[in-house]
């Protein structure tokens, strides 16, 4: 069993594709700085969606997809509502890839 999984960063809002067979022990390395990518001296990654593959070819064939900032990121995000805002692995060329912090009206609250 493969899972493709997306993270996000709690502090600088940055995403993180990736693929492994064992979700929690791959977590724990992203957050302990063991992967070079994913290196950050704070704040810690957060898993936001993972998909389960039976095989490697498929597993490997949706990272690939998810990664080359195309059509299937840019509806995957919309499905999970993942907006990036650092800007940080988004492609400006693609329409809707690098989308703006969204501001709250001045007379709404927001949940802490």
């Amino acid at each position: 069993m493969r899972i493709v999984y997306v993270l996000q960063h709690s502090i600088t809002d940055q995403i993180y594709i990736g693929k492994t067979d064992n979700l929690s022990r791959r977590l724990s390395e992203h957050n302990k700085g063991l992967q070079k990518a994913t290196y950050r001296k704070n704040g810690e990654w957060k898993l936001v969606y993972a998909e389960v593959y039976s095989n490697k070819t498929a597993a490997d064939m949706r990272e690939l997809r998810l990664k080359s900032h195309g059509r299937a990121k840019q509806e995957l995000f919309k499905r999970i509502l993942i907006r990036n805002q650092s800007g940080a692995g988004c492609n400006k060329r693609i329409p809707g890839d690098c989308l703006p912090k969204t501001q709250l009206p001045a007379n709404s609250q927001e949940d802490v």
